[in-house]
Parts: structure tokens; sequence; C-alpha cells
């Protein structure tokens, strides 16, 4: 990365590493290099930062050195009262620093960093609720707690973890599940949580979820056009069962009568009341 002099660092961490043209940054040190402004739409440059803009704040933190590893390219700027510190975004990370993903995006040193004012007392030792890794004994910056239950303990890298594969439309505290006063904190106290619906609804793990059953399951199917064949109207209109849903049968294949619509599958019907399978004899 050219802002942060890093090669492997944790995606969760620095976010995805974006390259063209020779120019290779990491999203989270655009995002937090201080003075440096999306000018350009989304679909310009790296998330509407112009190329030429990040060339220029290159050369301008080229001699800036970190306060931390002491090498040059430092591009973060620490945000509080009179504070000269400057740090490269994964080494603060590391140090201990708070860098915002909403408002101005502001970042914060060690020192200068927003903590939690939460009363929360620990049963025994308490475990992170996500790991259940021992967690420290009083909220911190690696050990955060739910604000709205208080009983809630998660290591950083854990609830990081869950806001980038929940993201804004689903992330909540796991145990009690609020939502605003969760999120709320978890963004002042530098947790990203995307703007995106959840990674699983994204990926397509659930597509098969909301798949209609489209096939004939009668012991014959008499449709010439096989089980798959499915009409809107007609002999070869397909009826789904009332009860479970994930079996179906032809109109015709099932003796139906146009103007029925409802049936069940034999392992859902009552004998006594239902129309099961028929076997139809053309």
């Amino acid at each position: 990365c050219g802002l942060c002099r890093r090669r492997d660092c944790d995606p969760d961490v620095v976010g995805e590493l974006c390259h063209q043209d020779g120019l290779c940054v990491h999203e989270n040190c655009l995002y937090h290099a201080s003075g440096l402004e999306q000018r350009g739409a989304d679909d310009e440059g790296f998330y509407g930062f112009l190329f030429s803009d990040i060339q220029q704040k290159l050369k301008r933190v080229a001699r800036k050195r970190c306060c931390i590893c002491r090498l040059p390219g430092a591009s973060v700027t620490c945000r509080g009262r009179r504070c000269p510190r400057t740090f490269h975004f994964p080494c603060g990370s590391e140090r201990g620093c708070v860098s915002q993903f909403f408002g101005e995006f502001k970042s914060f040193c060690w020192k200068h960093r927003p903590v939690q004012r939460v009363r929360a007392v620990q049963q025994d030792q308490t475990r992170c609720l996500i790991c259940q890794e021992a967690v420290a004994g009083r909220p911190c910056y690696d050990t955060l707690v739910c604000p709205a239950c208080a009983s809630a303990w998660f290591h950083r890298r854990c609830i990081q973890g869950q806001a980038l594969r929940s993201a804004l439309h689903h992330f909540r505290c796991p145990l009690c599940q609020d939502m605003a006063t969760f999120q709320q904190e978890m963004f002042r106290l530098g947790i990203k949580i995307p703007d995106r619906d959840a990674a699983w609804e994204e990926d397509g793990t659930f597509d098969d979820h909301y798949l209609r059953h489209s096939s004939c399951n009668t012991p014959q199917c008499l449709c010439p056009a096989g089980r798959e064949q499915v009409e809107k109207k007609g002999p070869w209109r397909l009826l789904l069962c009332s009860s479970c849903g994930s079996r179906g049968t032809h109109q015709r294949c099932s003796a139906m009568a146009e103007e029925d619509d409802s049936w069940e599958c034999s392992d859902c019907r009552d004998p006594c009341t239902s129309r099961g399978w028929s076997c139809v004899v053309l």
C-alpha cells in the first residue's frame, strides 16, 4: 500500500486492497488519510477518491514519519486537541488508536481515543460472546461491552468481524438484540459497519430458500413434456401441496378440476377429508 507501506495486512483491519495503473492503496487508509477528499463520483478512482488526489497525497506524506513505527508515509492525524501525532492506519490499529467510520471519519491516537463509560460488572470470568475466550476485566480498547444490556462482552476483533458480515441492516447486540444504541456506540468506538446488506444475503447462500417447487411429483406424471412442464392454466397447471409446499402435481395428474386451488400430497393429507395421489387412466 502506498500510504501505509504494508503488504500483508488483515482485510478486516485495512479493508480491500485497491490497485490500478501502478497505484496501490488500502480502502481504510484512503478513508482516514487526513485532508484527502472524495471529489469524484462513486465509480471514479477508488471509492470516489480521484487518482490525481491520491498521488498528491502520497507526495505530501512521503516525509511524514509515523509516531509508532518511525517510518515515512504517515497519513493519519490524531484529531485530539493540539495533538501532533501522525501514524499509518494499520500501525494505529496495533497501538490502540481509534478511527471512526462515520461523519468526518475522525481518527484519534491512544491518548485521545473515545472510551466506554458503561457500568458493567462481570460474573466470575466473563468470556467473549463470539469466540468464548476470556476478555479483560473491564471495558478497554480490546474489550467492548454492549451499552444497552451491559451484559454482552466482546473482543474488538470479534465484534468487528461480526459487523463486517452482518453490516448495517443486521448488525446488533448478539445478546439483547438492541440495534440503535448498540450501533451508535460501536461506531463511536471505531467499529466499521458497512452500509450494505449482510454478507450471507449478498453471496446467495440462502437463494435456494426462496425457490418455489416447480415439478410434478405424482407417481405417474401424465404430461407429454415431462414433470418440469408448468403452465398457468389448463391440465398442466401445477398445484403445490397446501401444507408443505415441497411437492406438486399437475392438475390432470391428480384428476383435479379446473376450479380446484387446494391440494395436499400423500405425506400431508388427511385421508378422511383431503384428496391425495390419484391414479388416472386416459
